[in-house]
Order: structure tokens, then sequence, then C-alpha cells
């Protein structure tokens, strides 16, 4: 069960249906979910159905069913594990590995693989549903590589999900990007909403969606490219590539936010997960753990360092 509580911000219409409001200024959930996922809603305090309209300044809560991957099917798939106990296991993702199933990617993702180890370790869970969750608390985009981390067990997994609902971990990313930033250091602070005109996207809003914020640090630059260190603040779908498409300075080979380079053939998304600070149950000691820059990166700094 996923839930949600807020006010509703006072940019937004009088008198706005509330899935509307859901779908398209929270962007939790589309349409079709909101109908699938049974989800229960209250406007300041009162039970009310999805067809209620919402103003400025109510209280809404909203609670809904996750999915759960029945059909799920447990896969001993090589991977780069980094550390490991009978809790927890933090992963080195490969750019090109799919986290969770979906349309067309139902096996050799990550959740198959940590099905698989939990089956092993003998976490069945308390049900049929509870043995297929994979123990995944947050995501990368199948191009994005690095550091991920993931339970092996129901406790576990609430006391990891806690720190990331709670914004109490640090992530930091690393990327490549088109052109030089404005300051060596800097924070982008907008609004992220689905994409109007492509449901696949999303887009900065002044004011409709989800607040989301990223601090970033120039590394090093060259003619035309840096490479720039992101720490997120917020943790929003495509946050991090919506960022920097705003600030005029797309992360390269992103195939969605970015735009062809000529300079250079086969690029694939210049975005890694190079480090995770979080406490680590059972005996909730803060550890960080680091990738180090992959070898797409260390090939294109070289090729740029050769066009200068």
């Amino acid at each position: 069960m996923s839930s949600y509580s807020g006010i509703v911000d006072k940019h937004i219409p009088s008198a706005l249906r509330l899935d509307r409001y859901i779908a398209e200024y929270l962007a939790l959930l589309n349409r079709s979910q909101i109908k699938s996922r049974n989800l229960k809603a209250e406007i300041n305090g009162k039970s009310v159905k999805i067809s209620k309209t919402v103003n400025p300044g109510d209280t809404v809560k909203l609670d809904w069913d996750d999915v759960i991957e029945t059909d799920l099917v447990p896969e001993d798939l090589p991977l780069n594990i980094i550390f490991e106990n009978e809790n927890v296991v933090v992963i080195d993702k490969a750019q090109g590995m799919v986290v969770h199933p979906g349309a067309g990617n139902y096996r050799g993702t990550l959740a198959n693989a940590l099905y698989f180890r939990r089956l092993q370790k003998g976490e069945t869970g308390d049900s049929p549903e509870k043995s297929r969750r994979p123990g995944i608390v947050h995501r990368l985009d199948k191009d994005t590589s690095g550091i991920i981390i993931a339970a092996y067990n129901d406790d576990a997994l609430a006391y990891l999900a806690r720190q990331f609902k709670q914004r109490k971990t640090r992530k930091t990313y690393a990327a490549l990007i088109k052109g030089t930033l404005p300051d060596e250091k800097g924070k982008i602070e907008t609004f992220i909403s689905r994409d109007p005109k492509d449901r696949k996207k999303f887009s900065v809003h002044e004011s409709k969606g989800k607040h989301a914020v990223t601090f970033y640090k120039v590394i090093k630059t060259w003619k035309g490219y840096s490479l720039v260190l992101l720490r997120p603040k917020t943790g929003r779908t495509h946050q991090l590539r919506v960022h920097l498409k705003h600030l005029g300075h797309p992360i390269l080979g992103d195939p969605l936010y970015g735009r062809n380079d000529p300079s250079f053939h086969d690029l694939t998304l210049m975005l890694h997960a190079k480090r995770l600070s979080i406490t680590i149950p059972p005996d909730g000691l803060w550890a960080t753990f680091t990738s180090p820059l992959p070898k797409r990166f260390r090939k294109l700094i070289q090729e740029i360092e050769e066009t200068q």
C-alpha cells in the first residue's frame, strides 16, 4: 500500500477534479492506474470519490494498492555485488539492465535476479504475494548505471523505505553534459509534471506537479562539455535528466531529453549513480557505497579531450 498526504497548491484552478489533480499535478498515478489500484481518497478528512473537486488549500489524503508482480520469475543472473548481509544487498547495476519488469521486459530484470536470491536465502515471506516482492525501494532508469540497494526481507524493506521517504539517504550521480553550467556549484529548484505532449516524458512547470530540487557541482569542463556531480534532494521520475535539459545542458546520450551530438557515435546515457549513503539494518550503521566511473565515461572523456 502506498500513500500520499498534502495540501493542494494555491496555483491550481479552483474546482479541479480529484482524478485530474492526481494525474496531472501530482503525477502520482495516471487515469487507468487510479481506477485499477483501488485508490481511496479523503479531502479535508472526509472520504470522497475521485470525481470530487479539490480547491487550493484543501488537505488531500490518498491510499492505493501497490503492484504485486504475481508472475515474477526467479532468475540466476550475474550481478556486481559490492555489499551484502542477511538483510540487504548493494549492487553496481550495469547500464541496460531493467530494474522492474514492464512491457516488453518481463525477464532478465534486476527484480528477477533479486527474487532468485531471496528464495535462495529462504526469504519467502508470509504469503505467495510477499514472496514475489524483490525488495526494491528505489529505482534507476534502464540506461542509468551504478549503485542501487535492495532488501532481502520485509523488515529490512520497511527500514530502507522509511529512509527514502524521509529523505535521510544521500545519493550522488555523475553526468557528462553538453556545454558549461553558469556556476561551479548551484541549486535547481522547480516543479516537474508529466509532459502533456508525450506521456513518456516529464517537463518543468512553473507551479504544476511535484516539487523537485537538485544540487550540482562542476568537476571538470572542456570546450562544449562538462563532467558534473548531481545530488537530488527529491526523487522525482527523470528528475536529473529533466533538470539538466531545463538548464539547456542535457545529459549526453539522453534519448528522451537530449539531442544527437555529431561529434560522437553510438552515445548512450551518460548518467551514473556514483555514491549512496544510507543506514544499514540491523545495526543501524551509516554506510557509504561508491562506484567508479564506468568504461563508457572514461572512453567518452578521452574522446572529448582528443577533440580539444
